[in-house]
């Protein structure tokens, strides 16, 4: 019994970009591509590419900080449709996709920053990529919004709420381009039951 069930849903890639160094050195943090090729280990030259990585703040109930662990945090996916919700909440034309960091942009999937962990967003040329879990919003971004636009970046954290996106991982080499389009495929598993039980302690 397949594990996966490919869906209706599918994507246009509308953006690509890579963030050679880590945010707090640049002022627009991710540098815009035309094509990316993907390795098991994510982009070459992107700041969080490698198999493994030190463990930060997000798991720090799991392990100490800069502790070596797989790294399922390779790319960070965002939705076209949920960052302009981010942008008129905080009062802005546009959002820059860069000031996010983002690696991809997808338009066409509704509500993608609750995208069920585990699923894949698989492309033309069969490059796939594992959704590891939501992108939970940052200070990084609204510092690089508040270099941008002084003023407007202490408004990114509580508008990009259940919106910022999700981080993923290769499990499939191949090549992304703009205007590809690529197709959701999500676990073939009902909720687990004991998720509110938990989330509340």
């Amino acid at each position: 019994m397949p594990a996966l069930i490919p869906t209706d849903y599918t994507a246009r890639v509308i953006w690509l970009g890579t963030q050679p160094v880590p945010v707090e050195k640049l002022v627009i943090t991710s540098v815009p591509l035309e094509v990316m090729p993907l390795s098991f280990a994510g982009f070459k030259g992107e700041v969080h590419a490698g198999l493994t990585r030190p463990s930060c703040s997000r798991v720090l109930k799991q392990y100490p900080r800069n502790t070596e662990i797989r790294n399922v945090r390779q790319l960070c996916v965002v939705s076209a449709e949920e960052m302009a919700e981010v942008a008129r909440d905080m009062g802005l034309a546009a959002m820059d996709y860069a000031w996010v960091g983002a690696s991809l942009v997808l338009e066409g999937i509704p509500d993608l920053t609750h995208l069920p962990p585990s699923s894949r967003l698989q492309g033309p040329d069969g490059v796939t990529l594992v959704v590891d879990m939501e992108n939970l919003p940052c200070q990084e971004p609204a510092v690089t919004i508040e270099k941008a636009l002084p003023g407007q970046g202490k408004g990114f954290k509580r508008a990009a709420e259940g919106k910022r996106g999700v981080t993923a991982w290769v499990e499939r080499e191949g090549v992304l381009r703009l205007g590809d389009a690529v197709r959701l495929h999500i676990p073939a598993q009902k909720p687990w039951a004991g998720r509110n039980a938990a989330a509340e302690k």
